[in-house]
C-alpha cells in the first residue's frame, strides 16, 4: 500500500526514471548497430555495400547459412577482426541464431570503427520467413 501512495506522490520523480530507463536501453541496443531486416540485408549484399558476418559456431553455420556469409564465431571475434579490415568502408551486418550474440559482436565492431549492423531476428527470422540458406563452410 506504502508503495502506491509513493507512487502517487512522487509520479514526476517516477516518469524521469521510466524515461531515463528507456534511454539508456534504447542506446545500449544501438550500441551494437541498428536492427536491419532481411530484404534490406539482401539488397545491401547485392549492391555490394555490405558484408555478412555469421557469428554462430562453425557447425550452426555449416547446416546452413545465407549466401556469401563469413562465419567468425563470436568468441573468436576479437582476434579475428582484422579479417574484416578490407570491408572496412561496407556496411557488417552482424547474425547470430536470434540476436543474444549479435549485440556483443556488434559493440566489438563498432568500437573498432565499423559501421555495423545486426540482422533483426537473427537466423531463425531469416528461415521462418523461408529466406535462401547454403550448406557447408566458407570461413
Amino acid at each position: 500500500m506504502d508503495l502506491f501512495i509513493f507512487a502517487s506522490e512522487q509520479w514526476i520523480l517516477i516518469s524521469v526514471f521510466l524515461m531515463l530507463l528507456y534511454v539508456f536501453a534504447f542506446t545500449e541496443r544501438t550500441k551494437g548497430g541498428k536492427p536491419i531486416g532481411s530484404t534490406e540485408v539482401v539488397s545491401l549484399m547485392n549492391s555490394d555495400q555490405a558484408v555478412l558476418v555469421d557469428v554462430r559456431p562453425s557447425t550452426e553455420f555449416q547446416s546452413g547459412h545465407i549466401h556469401g556469409a563469413t562465419n567468425i564465431p563470436h568468441t573468436k571475434l576479437t582476434s579475428r577482426i582484422s579479417e574484416l579490415e578490407k570491408c572496412r568502408s561496407k556496411i557488417i551486418v552482424v547474425a547470430d541464431h536470434m540476436g543474444q550474440h549479435a549485440g556483443g559482436a556488434g559493440r566489438a565492431l563498432s568500437k573498432e570503427g565499423y559501421n555495423v549492423r545486426r540482422l533483426s531476428g537473427g537466423m531463425a527470422e531469416w528461415q521462418g520467413q523461408k529466406m535462401p540458406m547454403v550448406q557447408g563452410l566458407k570461413e
